[in-house]
């Protein structure tokens, strides 16, 4: 049995030991017992998720208004029976009843539609999605007192899908704030608000997903996806970050998806708010070419390094591209001093420059890089030219020389190719994705001027690899990569 005598040596010893226990130096320890100090370790805070947006929602709801559409159609009333005409069951003919609905007189019709919007000046101007009010007749903001105002579009650019609207409202208006969308990262928390089916300032929230989608919907995809509930509705909406700055516009879904919704950067939105303002319309730079992205195919065929940049198939003459010296088959992998992944890259930021803006190019040409200085022009709207042709089968392609009556015919400019008349499901053109009434220009970089050149350099390539092939499609022209195989 311990006595009371030891019980007050072990008490008086603890009492000694205590202060140097408190001031022991742990990373001094062996490491097999400093392996176990992880409980006298600082806890580093663990940031989870909101705890609530009940704050951010209420004092930004204000700013998101509904919007309601009207457009006048007019078209004949279809037959109460659709397709299948009672004449036709009953007298083996429908034209009586056919007749009778096709020479009716056309009626207007109204449609009607809904979509969101938020405020962005005091004076009453609300950005929204193009499609939500493209062909509208009348246009109805109603904010989120109930308050209802008639608005007008002052401003649209159907490439990017973004609409400026204006009401007139009784008083000063509240506004929402921007972020800077550049600085959004994967992973941060969101909020969209908006009218979804119809159902006022409802508020989902989720995470930024991924950010510079292309989904196909125009040549200046840049989507920030979201798992913020996104429904018919929410169009033109504004997406709020954290610190209830706007970084995106709600704009697109994915049918039958759930949980993927994309929104506009707000930074897109910003760079053409004054012209949309001042013009209506938007301004986008031009050099004048046409580019396409770089396969691993035509990365071997050229000996490239890698796929970085983008291929010019085209050279619009007189253009800036032209001016400058830039030429087809030349790689554009640097302009302004961004550097260039792929041609979509390329296309939104020559489309971001200022007509007369001078800025430097660097290319590479036959493996060599240049530096150009080019200044850059206004993009214009382009045209498709209507081709047709006869048959001569090469790799499942049909192909004809190019006369002089079927240049004119065409409209055609080129002078010299050969054009594609025909192409054969599974063949190596079909697989390289060549078209009917395509030209090719040049094979292997090689100028193919008439049928004859065609034949012989095609013949050339007789063993295993791939062929260039340099195409012209309507007024644009790009590289294609045909599989080698047995010459027809």
């Amino acid at each position: 049995m311990v006595s009371k005598l030891q019980i007050l040596f072990i008490f008086i010893f603890s009492l000694i030991l205590l202060p140097f226990i408190l001031l022991a130096d742990f990373d001094s320890l062996p490491a097999e017992l400093s392996a176990h100090k992880a409980f006298a370790a600082p806890i580093e805070k663990v940031v989870r998720e909101p705890v609530s947006f009940a704050d951010l929602a209420e004092k930004w709801s204000p700013t998101v208004v509904n919007i309601s559409t009207t457009t006048i159609v007019k078209g004949r009333a279809d037959s109460p029976f659709g397709n299948d005409m009672p004449s036709q069951r009953f007298f083996g003919r429908d034209d009586l009843f056919r007749k009778f609905f096709e020479e009716a007189p056309e009626r207007e019709f109204k449609q009607r539609s809904l979509g969101s919007g938020f405020i962005i000046s005091s004076d009453g101007y609300i950005f929204t999605n193009n499609h939500v009010v493209e062909k509208a007749d009348k246009i109805k903001v109603k904010l989120a007192g109930g308050k209802e105002y008639d608005a007008e579009v002052k401003g649209k650019d159907p490439t990017t899908d973004i609409a400026l609207i204006k009401i007139k409202p009784e008083g000063s208006l509240p506004v929402v704030e921007f972020g800077d969308s550049d600085k959004l990262r994967i992973g941060e928390w969101v909020f969209a608000i908006g009218n979804p089916f119809g159902l006022e300032h409802t508020v989902t929230a989720g995470i930024v997903s991924a950010k510079g989608r292309v989904i196909g919907s125009g040549p200046y995809d840049n989507f920030i996806q979201t798992d913020a509930s996104i429904n018919p509705g929410n169009s033109g909406g504004p997406l709020f970050n954290m610190e209830g700055r706007v970084i995106g516009i709600n704009t697109a879904i994915v049918a039958q998806g759930n949980g993927i919704g994309f929104a506009i950067p707000i930074n897109t939105a910003k760079s053409i708010l004054a012209d949309l303002k001042t013009k209506g319309s938007v301004t986008r730079g031009w050099l004048g070419i046409s580019i396409q992205d770089i396969t691993e195919d035509i990365a071997e065929n050229m000996k490239l390094k890698d796929m970085k940049g983008a291929l010019v198939g085209h050279i619009f003459e007189g253009d800036p591209a032209d001016k400058a010296g830039i030429k087809t088959g030349d790689i554009i992998v640097e302009i302004a001093g961004k550097k260039i992944q792929d041609s979509h890259e390329l296309m939104r930021i020559v489309a971001a420059l200022t007509v007369g803006e001078k800025i430097t190019v660097k290319i590479l040409r036959d493996g060599k890089e240049k530096t150009l200085s080019v200044t850059a022009g206004e993009r214009k709207d382009e045209k498709e030219i209507a081709r047709k042709g006869k048959t001569r089968e090469y790799y499942g392609m049909a192909v004809q020389e190019i006369t002089p009556d079927m240049a004119k015919h065409l409209g055609l400019t080129e002078k010299g190719g050969v054009i594609i008349s025909q192409v054969r499901d599974g063949s190596p053109a079909d697989d390289a994705g060549l078209k009917i009434q395509d030209i090719i220009l040049q094979i292997n970089k090689v100028r193919i001027p008439s049928m004859k050149d065609f034949q012989s350099e095609i013949k050339k390539q007789s063993q295993e690899g791939t062929i260039l092939l340099l195409i012209k499609r309507g007024e644009m022209s790009f590289f294609v990569t045909l599989k080698k195989g047995a010459v027809k």
